[in-house]
C-alpha cells in the first residue's frame, strides 16, 4: 500500500476483526488492504485527495467510520442508501458533495472493484418499480447508470490519488 499518504483526522483505530464483523452484517468480505487501512485510519480524510473518474477530477472526502455514534458510521450510511445503490455495491468513503466511493462486488465476492456513485439523478429502485412500472431487473440496470469505474482494487485506488497543485 502507498506510504506517502497522510491520514490527518482519523477516529479511534478499530480492529480488523471488528471490520470483518461489520462486513458480515453487510454480507461481504472486505479485502485485507482495505481492512488494514480502515482499521488504522478509521473515518479519516486523506492527502493527497484527488482522483479521476473518466475525465472528471473528483475529491476523496473521508473514509466511512466504524464508530457507531458517527453520522458516517458505515452501516448507517449503507442503510441510508441501500434502496438507491445497485446490488453488491458497498460504500466505504464519501466525497465532499455527498457522492459515495464504493466497492462493487458484482463481478467477484472476494476482489471488488472500486466505483464512484453519483447521487444526482439517482432514484430509489422501489420508486422506479412502483411509479415508473419498471421490472426489478430494469430498476437495477437504471441504478447502475449512476456508478462509474475507478480502479481494480482498493490499493490501486489509493495509488491513483494525487494533488493537482503538485
Amino acid at each position: 500500500m502507498r506510504n506517502q499518504l497522510s491520514w490527518p483526522t482519523a477516529d479511534e483505530p478499530v480492529s480488523e476483526e471488528y471490520i470483518d464483523k461489520i462486513g458480515s452484517r453487510l454480507n461481504v468480505h472486505f479485502t485485507k488492504d482495505y481492512k488494514t487501512c480502515a482499521a488504522k485510519n478509521n473515518g479519516s480524510a486523506v492527502i493527497p485527495y484527488e482522483f479521476d473518474v473518466g475525465q472528471v477530477t473528483r475529491t476523496f472526502g473521508t473514509l466511512l467510520s466504524y464508530d457507531k455514534s458517527s453520522n458516517e458510521f458505515i452501516l448507517r450510511v449503507y442503510n441510508n442508501y441501500k434502496n438507491t445503490l445497485p446490488k453488491d455495491v458497498i460504500p466505504f468513503a464519501y466525497d465532499p458533495a455527498g457522492n459515495l466511493i464504493c466497492f462493487d462486488y458484482k463481478g467477484s465476492d472476494t476482489d471488488p472493484i472500486v466505483v464512484f456513485w453519483e447521487h444526482e439523478g439517482a432514484a430509489e429502485k422501489s420508486m422506479l418499480i412502483n411509479n415508473e412500472g419498471m421490472t426489478e431487473e430494469e430498476a437495477e440496470r437504471t441504478a447502475r447508470e449512476n456508478i462509474y469505474y475507478v480502479a481494480d482494487s482498493f490499493t490501486d485506488f489509493l495509488n491513483q490519488l494525487y494533488d493537482s497543485e503538485e
